[in-house]
C-alpha cells in the first residue's frame, strides 16, 4: 500500500466533505458517520482542543476503580512489545475516553505528548473528533482511523486502532485498548491484532467471574440447604450460583439498584432479597398466595446518551432501572416506535434488512422478557396496552444509538427530533 498516496486521497475526501461537496470517493461508513456527528457538534476540524488533564488523585482513583486494571498484564504481554517494535504505543482508556495507561516506543510517547495524547487526557470523540479511542467507544466495535480519516487536521500524521472492552458479566463498556503511531508505520493487520487482544482480555475477565461465582456458591450452598420453598443465590449482576426448590436459570435480571427487603423482579415476581457475601439471596413468594399485579404503569426508554441506555420501570411494587445492552436498546426503540406491534420477521427486516433472520430476533426478545415479563407481549411483539411508554431521544439525531447498523435505526436518525 502506498501510504502517502492513501493519505493524500483521504485528505481530498475530508476537505470535500467539510466544504459540503460530494467527494469522488466516499469515506468508509463508520468514518463518514463520525464526521457527521463532529460537524453537528461543532468540533473544530483545524485545531485540536486540549481538555483538562486528570489530577494525580483523580487518575489514581479511576485506575483503582476500573476493572481494566485486572487485565492490564494481558494487554501488556500481548501488545507492548509489538507496539514498541513497530514504533507505536499501546494506550488503555476508560469508558469516558480518559487515558489511564500508556506504554511503548519512547520516541512515539514524546510525539504523543505534543499532541495531548497523554495520561489523564480526554480522547472522547466529542472532544477531539474521530479517533481510535473515542470512535470505538461510540460505535462499540473495533475501528482503525488512518491519517486524514481523523476529523481534526493536527491528527493526520497518525494512525490509531482501537477496540472496545466490555464486561462479560453485564455487557457494560469498560473502555478501549488502542495502538497508535506515525502513519508511515501503519499495518493492516493491526486491527485484527488489537481486536483479538481485546477479546482475550474479556476472556480473562470471564474466568475471574467464574471464580467469583464458585466462591459465592460455596457460601450459599449451606444457606440454601436449610431453607424450605424456593430460593436462588445470585451475584451482584444476577448470575446464578445456587438454587433450590425451583428450576435453575442462568441469570436473574436485577434492577440497577437492589436493596434488602421485598422487591419485584420480572422472572420471580415479588420476593425477599437478602445480602450475601458477593451477591444476593432471593426468596420468591409462594405463587399460591395469589396472582401478581401488573409490574408497572409506565416505561421510560432513555436513548439520549450515545453510549449508555436505560429502561426505567415505574409505578409497580417498586420502581427500578435496568441498563440495556446495545442490541436490546435497538429492539426496544423499534417496539416503542411501533406501538401496534411488530412481527419477528418485521423486526428482523428492521434490524438486519433480512426478514428471514427471525431466530436471532426471537432469541434476543426472550432475553428481554426476563426483565420485562408480562409488560412485553408477543404475536406480535409489543408493549402491554395498559402501559404508558415514553422515549427520551438525544438532542442530536445522529446520536441516536450511533453504534447501530440496523436499517430502521439509520432511517430514524435522519428524521428523529428531540
Amino acid at each position: 500500500m502506498d501510504l502517502a498516496h492513501a493519505a493524500r486521497l483521504l485528505k481530498g475526501v475530508r476537505d470535500a466533505t467539510l466544504s459540503g461537496q460530494r467527494p469522488r470517493v466516499l469515506p468508509r461508513p463508520v468514518i463518514g458517520d463520525s464526521w457527521g456527528r463532529m460537524m453537528l457538534r461543532g468540533v473544530d476540524p483545524d485545531h485540536d482542543i486540549r481538555s483538562r488533564l486528570l489530577t494525580e488523585e483523580e487518575l489514581a482513583e479511576r485506575r483503582h476503580g476500573s476493572p481494566l486494571v485486572d487485565i492490564l498484564p494481558v494487554l501488556r504481554d500481548a501488545l507492548v512489545s509489538v507496539a514498541d517494535a513497530a514504533h507505536h504505543i499501546m494506550v488503555v482508556c476508560d469508558a469516558d475516553g480518559r487515558v489511564l495507561w500508556r506504554e511503548g516506543s519512547s520516541a512515539v510517547l514524546r510525539k504523543a505528548d505534543s499532541l495531548g495524547f497523554e495520561v489523564g487526557a480526554d480522547w472522547g470523540e466529542g472532544v477531539v473528533g474521530t479517533n481510535g479511542v473515542g470512535t470505538p467507544l461510540v460505535v462499540r466495535r473495533p475501528v482503525q482511523v488512518f491519517s486524514a480519516e481523523h476529523f481534526v487536521q493536527t491528527h493526520h500524521p497518525w494512525t490509531c486502532t482501537g477496540a472496545p472492552v466490555t464486561d462479560p458479566r453485564d455487557g457494560r463498556l469498560l473502555g478501549v485498548v488502542d495502538v497508535s503511531g506515525p502513519l508511515q508505520t501503519m499495518h493492516p493487520a493491526t486491527l485484527a491484532l488489537v481486536d483479538s487482544v481485546a477479546k482475550l482480555a474479556e476472556a480473562r475477565l470471564r474466568d475471574r467471574h467464574v471464580t467469583a461465582l464458585d466462591r459465592l456458591r460455596a457460601v450459599a450452598a449451606p444457606v440454601l440447604a436449610r431453607l424450605e420453598g424456593r430460593a436462588v443465590a445470585v451475584d451482584a449482576h444476577g448470575w446464578t450460583a445456587a438454587v433450590t426448590g425451583m428450576p435453575p436459570v442462568d441469570r436473574v435480571t436485577l434492577p440497577k439498584a437492589l436493596a434488602a427487603g421485598r422487591t419485584w423482579l420480572p422472572s420471580l415476581g415479588t420476593c425477599l432479597a437478602e445480602p450475601l457475601p458477593g451477591g444476593w439471596l432471593l426468596r420468591p413468594d409462594d405463587p399460591r398466595d395469589g396472582p401478581e399485579p401488573l409490574a408497572a404503569t409506565r416505561l421510560v426508554l432513555d436513548v439520549s446518551n450515545p453510549r449508555h441506555w436505560t429502561l426505567a420501570v415505574l409505578g409497580g411494587a417498586r420502581d427500578w432501572t435496568h441498563d440495556l445492552s446495545p442490541r436490546h436498546a435497538e429492539l426496544l426503540f423499534l417496539l416503542a416506535t411501533h406501538r401496534g406491534g411488530r412481527s419477528a420477521s418485521g423486526l428482523a427486516d428492521d434490524m438486519f434488512g433480512d426478514p428471514a433472520r427471525t431466530v436471532t430476533v426471537r432469541a434476543e426478545l426472550s432475553r428481554v422478557r426476563r426483565y420485562l415479563g408480562g409488560l412485553l407481549a408477543h404475536r406480535p411483539y409489543r408493549f402491554h396496552e395498559d402501559v404508558d411508554v415514553r422515549v427520551v431521544l438525544p438532542a442530536i439525531p445522529e446520536d441516536l444509538l450511533p453504534h447501530s447498523l440496523a436499517p430502521a435505526i439509520r432511517r430514524a436518525r435522519s428524521v428523529a427530533e428531540p
